[in-house]
């Protein structure tokens, strides 16, 4: 059986008149549909692990870097993925050469994206300005913002690197504008599946190429975004772009769809976009089950790792907090149970705190009392089997 998603919506110009806009439509193949439901199923598989802050956040960073490097080496940057890490982490003070320029803009738009995540801030034409404001930071002016006409018998089209032939020819600078107001409407207005809207978005902005450099990577930011906006950025951890980055010229033939050079023969509304949403959702499908994987690996290295920090007493404390199920407790009522001081069953929590077991519950600047972590509960079986 086949099911469409008909990338359909009515907007109104400025006359008031009814205009009806077609983006793209998808036929929602078996294939696709089984590639959404494991993607699907590994996003459940991920909200059964918690990690703690500690751990999340090294694992982001980790991640952005490694987005960083793989979307940038897409377009060609010829830094090792060593060398990207120096730049990301070298004094901001300190000059960059432009490759280097390149992958420290990518870690920012990164970040940037987070803090508009965080505000939960609508997807627009404003931030896909803004995005690629920074991925192009640095670079002379006409490179940043929309690209506007040629010089007379000039044309703008991205070329073959060792033939000179034009690979593709966009639309017209003068459509950009509304083409991407359409898509601005699309985004805000479908009822789509997130990962359908995801892989227009990104589909859309390549193709539109609406700047003069720069798209592809912003195409694959705003694409993250959208993942992430709806609750499949998989907790920030792991890196599509590395998937993408895996085999370029499958992910640019994935793109093309094997039509025609020109933007206006075809590829405004191609004929079969199941081929890139296809593409899309495999590499989705295998991201998504590497962060599983991941996130379950360090879990237990984690789990590992923060016992080993407890000395006896300790872990004595963690078990019995956990067996009793005394999910908050103060450490005079627990000093009570153990026939010792109040100091030194505090002394015991601010050692199963730093190593993520407990959280403290502050009032008034002062300790009140303390919960069990979420990476404790969670890990409830396997900490009581591991110290036993």
């Amino acid at each position: 059986m086949e099911f469409f998603y008909s990338v359909r919506y009515t907007i109104f110009d400025e006359n008031f008149e009814e205009r009806v806009i077609l983006i793209i439509k998808v036929t929602l193949t078996n294939d696709i549909l089984k590639k959404i439901s494991s993607i699907d199923e590994n996003r459940f598989s991920l909200s059964t692990i918690e990690l703690p802050p500690m751990t999340k956040n090294r694992l982001r960073k980790n991640s952005k870097k490694k987005s960083s490097y793989a979307s940038n080496k897409i377009e060609g940057n010829p830094l090792t993925e060593q060398q990207a890490e120096e730049a990301i982490e070298r004094d901001e003070h300190k000059h960059f050469l432009k490759p280097e320029q390149e992958i420290r803009n990518y870690f920012l738009a990164l970040n940037l994206l987070e803090e508009k995540l965080k505000r939960k801030e609508v997807f627009s034409k404003k931030m896909i300005l803004e995005v690629q404001a920074m991925v192009e930071k640095g670079a002379s002016e006409e490179k940043i913002g929309l690209r506007g006409p040629m010089p007379p018998g000039v044309l703008f089209a991205v070329y073959d690197s060792a033939s000179g032939t034009p690979d593709y020819i966009p639309p017209e600078y003068s459509d950009i504008p509304e083409l991407l107001d359409e898509l601005v409407e699309y985004v805000n207005t479908t009822d789509d599946h997130p990962l359908i809207i995801a892989a227009v978005v990104h589909y859309q902005l390549v193709t539109i190429h609406p700047f003069e450099d720069g798209n592809g990577r912003t195409a694959r930011l705003m694409s993250g975004y959208i993942l992430d906006f709806y609750g499949y950025g998989f907790n920030g951890i792991g890196s599509l772009e590395e998937y993408f980055a895996y085999d370029p010229d499958e992910y640019y033939d994935a793109l093309q769809m094997g039509l025609p050079v020109l933007y206006y023969s075809g590829r405004e509304n191609p004929p079969h976009p199941e081929i890139w949403v296809n593409y899309f959702l495999r590499m989705v499908e295998l991201y998504s089950k590497k962060v599983y994987e991941l996130s379950k690996g360090a879990q237990a290295d984690e789990l590992d790792g923060s016992l080993s920090y407890l000395n006896t007493k300790e872990k004595e404390l963690l078990v019995f907090l956990l067996k009793k199920r005394l999910l908050e407790f103060t450490p005079i009522a627990v000093s009570r149970m153990f026939g010792v001081t109040s100091k030194t069953i505090i002394n015991r929590c601010v050692k199963l705190t730093n190593n993520g077991f407990l959280v403290p519950n502050i009032v008034s600047q002062r300790i009140r009392s303390y919960s069990l972590s979420e990476f404790a509960k969670r890990n409830e079986k396997s900490i009581i089997s591991k110290i036993s």
